[in-house]
C-alpha cells in the first residue's frame, strides 16, 4: 500500500490510498470518532490520520491485514482490558483485523473515555497554572 510513502496533509487524501473496502472502514471509524468527540480536530499527524482535543486524542491507521487504533500513555488499556482482550494490543495500539468486524461502540466508547482523559488533564493544568 501507498500510504507510508507519501506525505499526507489531509485525512481524505490519506484514506483515499487505499482499496475501496478499506476505505470504508477507515470512513467508519473517523465518522465514530467524529460522533464521540465532535470539538476535536482532525489532523494528520505522525502522517497518519488523528484527533487532538486538549491535545493529541486517537490516531488510526490501515496496513496490509488491519487497522490500528493508536492512543498516547492512557488507562484506556486498563478500564477497556477485557473489550481489548481479542485483539493485538501493544502499549499504545489496537490491531482491528480487516476481516473482523469494527467494534464500532469500543472504538466510540475509548474515544469518549480519552476526551475524558484529556479534559481532566486539561483542568489540571489550569488548575495548576492559577496557584502557581
Amino acid at each position: 500500500m501507498t500510504a507510508e510513502k507519501k506525505k499526507f496533509t489531509t485525512v481524505d487524501e490519506y484514506i483515499n490510498t487505499f482499496p475501496e473496502h478499506v476505505q470504508f472502514l477507515l470512513e467508519v471509524i473517523r465518522d465514530t470518532i467524529k460522533e464521540a468527540a465532535p470539538e476535536a480536530e482532525e489532523v494528520i499527524s505522525y502522517n497518519i490520520p488523528a484527533f487532538k482535543f486538549h491535545g493529541m486524542l486517537i490516531f488510526y491507521s490501515a496496513y496490509k491485514n488491519h487497522i490500528s487504533i493508536s492512543i498516547p500513555p492512557s488507562k484506556v488499556y486498563e478500564v477497556f482490558k477485557e473489550e481489548l482482550s481479542a485483539y493485538k494490543v501493544s502499549k499504545s495500539a489496537i490491531q482491528l483485523p480487516l476481516n473482523e468486524k469494527l467494534p464500532v461502540k469500543l472504538i466510540e466508547n475509548m474515544t469518549r473515555f480519552r476526551l475524558k482523559e484529556n479534559l481532566e488533564t486539561a483542568e489540571e493544568k489550569k488548575k495548576g497554572k492559577i496557584t502557581a
